[in-house]
């Protein structure tokens, strides 16, 4: 199964220049000569002319909520500066792919689709933790590259790819020697769910997993600071968001670079989100949510904060995890789901595990299965071990793939075996509908637990609390019948942009930008009215001056 964060120099080759408006140097131009209107390039074959914004760009993504955020708002930029996005790959004149380092089949999506897109003569950059973390690929040698923490400067990319160039912006932002979060939050951005924000409130993480790659690209921990994050939900809510997903590779960790702490974020966006909409955390380690468990733990009790949690395990043997430098012990972990569950009675504990680690011995392998027999977990992902280049663990005898994949098997049978949701059925829920099923005939409501119940695929429905009796229960949802007698409620503060309208630049919903759309529209309807009475003036001022030359003439 895939995580739940997965629901994504040379020749011309250019380093990123320090400021935005930096003239790149030792940029590669193609040979080319003007005749007769038309650029001719060095393939003699004509080329279209190039006016920046005017092309259709495809973009494709790979991996975790954060790197959606990322591509949320690399199609932000780019449609605010003319581009259109499109998922029309083959009539794309530029394709943008921005990867994701955790697992090798991801990876191999990614190189397939560099391949195609070169085979089918496309522009193609390259964005996300593969080029950042292995930026000498030979798979990526003259593409340009958009560091992970550069998304900011995505359009000079862009531009300059379209022109031929070959473009590397991989450096880090950092201000007072310190590493930053990257670029700003308040970039325009191109929701692919109007009613979904995405906040990263950190970048990198603490840790030093052995089996890791993801922190080759997004290195050390580099916080937002909160009024930045706050100021960010708080557009969104302005612009018809219902539901905040915070992400990061650990969210767990927030704030330790700068002097301030995950809890102390969450009670100042609790503030600000309208009641009947909902914030979600992202996943967290043991190691940093251990020392906030209290603080947590009231938190997640508030009606307006899923009662959810993504905390992930990898083994239940305390020697694998030594060996992963997970710096937490399976007794760590338990402690950590056994005083949520306490405190937030109904809590959604998710989890990953990883089989097969180089190290797993069979009794290792035995302590895990008994972990999730004893906590039932009803998210359960199940990953095979999977050598990354690069990292400790890929040095280490592996075990035999066929043992690894029965191994996976086997706690697959396991997390199989449970049916979470079966003591639900006949329960009355409130669910706020916020996706589409993956059968194309149902919305996806979540209640308070963030468990997923299917609705019937009504326009009324959509992005709305809706009151449901859940009338059939399945390994990994529920269906809820609608109760008629209960209207269904919006808790948005304005109706949500249309999709693909840009966020922070299209803001007409508002109190405020409604006030001032309809003090300009009176300024345009007294200009209108004043520029007809002109006409009349004139007109009658002309056909007095005929009259007159008639009368005279006369």
């Amino acid at each position: 199964m895939e995580d739940i964060e997965d629901l994504v120099q040379d020749g011309g080759e250019v380093m990123a220049p320090r400021h935005r408006n930096a003239v790149m140097p030792r940029v590669r131009h193609r040979k080319k000569a003007v005749l007769q209107g038309a650029e001719i390039c060095e393939n003699g074959n004509e080329c279209d002319s190039i006016i920046p914004g005017t092309q259709r760009i495809y973009l494709k993504t790979w991996g975790c909520a954060h790197n959606s955020s990322d591509s949320e708002y690399m199609a932000g930029q780019l449609a605010a500066y003319g581009y259109h996005i499109t998922e029309d790959k083959q009539n794309a004149d530029l394709w943008l792919l921005n990867s994701c380092t955790v697992k090798n089949p991801a990876e191999d999506h990614f190189r397939n689709e560099i391949k195609a897109g070169r085979d089918a003569g496309k522009k193609v950059v390259v964005a996300g933790c593969v080029p950042q973390g292995a930026p000498r690929s030979e798979f990526l040698q003259g593409l340009s590259v958009v560091g992970v923490q550069q998304i900011d400067r995505v359009v000079e990319v862009v531009e300059e790819t379209l022109k031929g160039n070959s473009v590397r912006l991989i450096g880090q932002k950092k201000h007072g020697g310190k590493k930053q979060g990257g670029a700003s939050l308040l970039l325009p951005k191109v929701r692919r769910n109007p009613l979904i924000e995405i906040i990263s409130i950190n970048t990198g993480c603490l840790n030093q997993c052995t089996y890791c790659k993801t922190k080759h690209a997004r290195g050390e921990l580099g916080s937002y600071p909160i009024d930045e994050i706050v100021a960010r939900a708080r557009q969104s809510f302005d612009e018809g968001v219902v539901e905040i997903w915070l992400t990061s590779e650990d969210t767990g960790a927030y704030g330790r670079d700068i002097g301030v702490t995950l809890p102390e974020l969450l009670w100042r966006l609790v503030e600000v989100i309208p009641e009947g909409c909902r914030l979600r955390l992202g996943m967290t380690n043991p190691p940093y949510i251990l020392d906030h468990l209290e603080e947590m733990a009231k938190i997640l009790q508030l009606p307006r904060v899923y009662a959810f949690l993504h905390v992930p395990v990898q083994s239940g043997s305390d020697g694998v995890l030594g060996d992963m430098k997970r710096e937490y012990t399976a007794k760590d972990f338990c402690h950590v789901v056994d005083f949520l569950r306490e405190r937030v009675p109904g809590i959604t504990i998710a989890t990953d595990i990883i089989c097969g680690f180089p190290t797993e011995t069979e009794e290792d392998f035995r302590e895990t299965i008994e972990l999730c027999r004893r906590y039932k977990f009803p998210s359960l992902f199940i990953n095979q071990f999977y050598p990354r280049p690069g990292t400790p663990a890929a040095k280490m005898q592996r075990i035999p793939t066929k043992e690894v994949k029965n191994r996976s098997r086997q706690l697959t049978d396991v997390f199989q075996a449970y049916r979470p949701y079966d003591h639900k059925l006949g329960e009355k829920q409130t669910v706020l509908v916020t996706e589409e099923a993956f059968d194309k005939e149902h919305w996806v409501g979540h209640n308070k637990f963030y468990e997923q119940v299917l609705v019937p695929k009504m326009q009324e429905y959509w992005g709305k609390m809706v009151d449901v009796e859940i009338i059939e229960t399945g390994k990994h949802y529920m269906r809820g019948r609608p109760i008629e007698t209960c209207k269904p409620v919006s808790p948005a503060l304005q109706e949500p942009l249309p999709k693909g309208r840009i966020s922070g630049l299209d803001i007409t919903d508002t109190k405020e930008n409604k006030r001032q759309c309809k003090e300009e529209l009176a300024k345009q309807e007294r200009y209108i009215i004043l520029s007809f009475i002109l006409l009349i003036s004139a007109l009658l001022v002309k056909l007095a001056w005929v009259c007159f030359k008639m009368i005279k003439s006369i």
